[in-house]
């Protein structure tokens, strides 16, 4: 069996005693899905989901990531939520969802149902929410942001020169952000935006990304717009806040990637894929 722990991290012995029984039934990196016990909480709308995320290729963390598409109008960033629809359940009783047809799949509010976000109003079918991208962040560049302004196309015109001593530059510019997280009593929801030139090569299928799925580069030119990416930036594992470019990921080789300080999941954002987990369930409104 494969280790996909970094060897540098010393945290295997650790993680496998504490979370192994939750990477089990979370379903493996490559998207296969046993019985998940947390579906079985009290609520709607949960069960086996297929999505498109950034995948996991080091550490703990049992899967990808799931990408948020992007859209720009006027110049500001939105992450699309999916169309609101009344669903029916088997016993003939309706309740309020959001799925729509997007790059032929499914894109569904279940793809973000895990972490606790399934719990966050802002990610309700029936929250009111513009769904445009807000600063919210560490890179040292926000500081010149004003707290929760919307992310503009324009923040990001140095994208391929932009460095911040970690790896390598001109490879793309992410920020921290917030999505649907506007309002009184709401929980943030983190995420992670990035603008970068290998974008429009893996939604064409140039060079290395010829290695893509036709599935997975279709939903890719749905879901991204002039060069920006979005995903929902919780780790799978235990639900920490990653970084691309983080601070200490060379020690991991993860200098290029999505890294996870708390216990060294690595995740790599040029390598989307499709993939399936057990969502959970969203409390009845």
């Amino acid at each position: 069996m494969s280790d996909k722990y970094p060897p540098q991290s010393g945290r295997r012995r650790f993680v496998k005693g504490m979370v192994g029984s939750g990477v089990a039934s979370a379903g493996a990196t490559g998207g296969s899905v046993v019985a998940d016990v947390t579906t079985n909480e009290s609520g709607i709308d949960a069960g086996s989901t297929q999505f498109v995320g950034i995948a996991n290729t080091a550490g703990p963390a049992p899967r990808g990531m799931p990408l948020i598409p992007v859209e720009i109008v006027h110049g500001q960033l939105k992450g699309r939520y999916p169309e609101v629809v009344e669903k029916e359940t088997e016993d003939g009783s309706t309740y309020t969802s959001a799925e729509e047809e997007l790059g032929g799949l499914t894109y569904s509010v279940r793809w973000f149902q895990f972490c606790g976000v399934e719990r966050a109003a802002g990610i309700q079918p029936t929250a009111d929410q513009d769904d445009f991208l807000r600063a919210g962040g560490t890179y040292s560049w926000q500081g010149e942001l004003d707290s929760r302004e919307v992310l503009r196309v324009e923040h990001f015109s140095d994208y391929e020169e932009w460095g911040n001593g970690v790896g390598t530059a001109g490879l793309g510019k992410p920020a921290k952000a917030y999505w649907r997280s506007e309002g009184e009593d709401l929980t943030d929801i983190p995420v992670i935006v990035m603008r970068s030139p290998e974008v429009p090569k893996m939604v064409a299928g140039e060079g290395e990304y010829a290695r893509l799925p036709e599935t997975v580069r279709t939903f890719l030119d749905a879901a991204t717009a002039e060069g920006f990416m979005a995903w929902l930036d919780k780790c799978t594992h235990f639900c920490c806040v990653p970084s691309f470019k983080a601070s200490g990921s060379g020690k991991f080789g993860a200098e290029d990637m999505v890294y996870c300080q708390c216990h060294q999941s690595v995740y790599d954002p040029f390598s989307p894929r499709l993939l399936t987990f057990a969502a959970r369930p969203r409390p009845e409104p």
